[in-house]
């Protein structure tokens, strides 16, 4: 399953990177691309984990970047 999410208030770059290779680290995850310019996150990994890896995922982003928000999910 993929879900494609906006982040609200991604302030830069370096911080979109960082926020990659942490979310890619999760157990479960097949992969994550964190887009600066299009201030998206693009989640792939099994439906049933799903929920758990977006809340994980947000909480990922906002240690990141504390202004930052993950928003809903889109399929």
């Amino acid at each position: 399953m993929t879900a494609a999410m906006k982040i609200k208030n991604l302030g830069c770059a370096n911080c979109a990177a960082k926020m990659e290779r942490k979310i890619n680290a999760l157990p479960g995850v097949k992969a994550a691309r964190v887009n600066f310019l299009t201030q998206k996150l693009t989640l792939e990994a099994e439906e049933a984990s799903m929920d758990s890896l977006c809340r994980q995922a947000a909480a990922i982003i906002s240690s990141i970047e504390p202004d930052a928000v993950l928003l809903q999910k889109t399929r």
